[in-house]
């Protein structure tokens, strides 16, 4: 990726969260699959490397996690539950079926956003859409939010909504309420 990321955001906290971003099947083949919908990031590694610069001028930590197996996910879930502040993921190839790794995320009890390249909501052959058409998400009525169809830039708006989700003690913060 070559493109520059400006942040000129200000957050109402300092703390340095750790957001674990995950990407599931079929997202290795991010550079080889079409250009139309997931446009001209190289790889997944260039992804992992444009979502964490992004996230160091953000102020906040990125743990990247990818794996092609739902187990090695879960595995990954389980073992990071403790110590992260919330978490990113793109299901992809488990969207449609994906109920271990959602029910996993869901135990942890911390904030998710789920993203995706595509616009999975979108009919077939609509802009940024899957060639299939539209896909529902077994993920998506248990996340915290979810930002899809912005390519690569799903990644940055879901960890922006995170963090200033997380550093809002009334809304996903650690704090009161926002209706007490």
């Amino acid at each position: 990726m070559t493109s520059e990321i400006s942040t000129n955001v200000i957050r109402t906290s300092d703390k340095r969260h750790l957001i674990a971003v995950i990407d599931g099947p079929n997202m290795s083949n991010l550079g080889a699959r079409s250009k139309k919908v997931y446009g001209a990031i190289a790889s997944l590694d260039d992804l992992k490397e444009y979502v964490r610069d992004y996230g160091d001028r953000l102020g906040v930590d990125v743990e990247s996690f990818s794996s092609n197996y739902e187990g090695a996910i879960l595995e990954f879930i389980h073992e990071s539950a403790s110590r992260v502040d919330g978490y990113i993921i793109n299901p992809a190839g488990l969207t449609t079926i994906g109920e271990g790794v959602r029910h996993a995320l869901e135990d942890t009890g911390r904030p998710v956003m789920e993203v995706h390249f595509a616009n999975i909501s979108a009919s077939a052959g609509a802009s940024r859409g899957l060639g299939g058409g539209s896909i529902q998400s077994s993920f998506s009525h248990t996340a915290t939010g979810v930002t899809y169809g912005m390519r690569q830039y799903s990644y940055i708006g879901a960890l922006t909504a995170l963090v200033f989700g997380l550093d809002d003690t009334g809304f996903l913060g650690a704090g009161p309420a926002a209706d007490e």
